[in-house]
């Protein structure tokens, strides 16, 4: 077993090692799927924002973009099982879904709690946003390869 001196270095080529198979076409149309899903929720999150701080009205795009873009969740779902990725990028894609369905229970789900779930719907929120964007530095990462195994990465 290699020795690494960067952890990245170890993510870099673990995922080179488990990758060299995947087809090219189709590992882009997951990135690209994956990239356009944390864009919407990025949208999301700053719509969100103009609602709280700016205008109300910004709460009906709010809406709008999750019931819009919760749909990808779902197809990049489909794709990760259809194309042999790592485990890593499985499971940050299957919670993908899992997190905007507790999204929308902490909303819509009404509990006799001394406290509405509401309270977490931000916390959920950036542990979707953190899983969404650690899924698009993963699947980069399986794209483009470190070349030179002597360098450090930049991430």
């Amino acid at each position: 077993m290699p020795s690494f001196s960067n952890p990245s270095d170890a993510i870099a080529n673990q995922a080179t090692d488990r990758t060299q198979f995947l087809s090219q076409p189709a590992v882009i149309g997951f990135y690209i799927i994956s990239v356009l899903f944390n864009l919407c929720l990025t949208a999301q999150l700053l719509t969100v924002g103009l609602a709280h701080f700016y205008n109300p009205v910004w709460w009906r795009t709010h809406v709008w973009l999750v019931r819009g873009y919760s749909g990808l969740s779902l197809i990049l779902l489909a794709w990760v099982y259809w194309v042999p990725f790592p485990k890593r990028v499985r499971t940050l894609t299957v919670s993908l879904p899992i997190l905007l369905g507790l999204q929308f229970l902490t909303i819509h789900v009404q509990t006799p709690l001394p406290f509405p779930l509401a309270i977490v719907h931000p916390l959920i929120g950036f542990a979707l946003f953190s899983a969404s964007t650690t899924l698009v530095h993963y699947v980069w990462r399986i794209l483009l390869p470190s070349q030179d195994k002597s360098q450090p990465n930049s991430i």
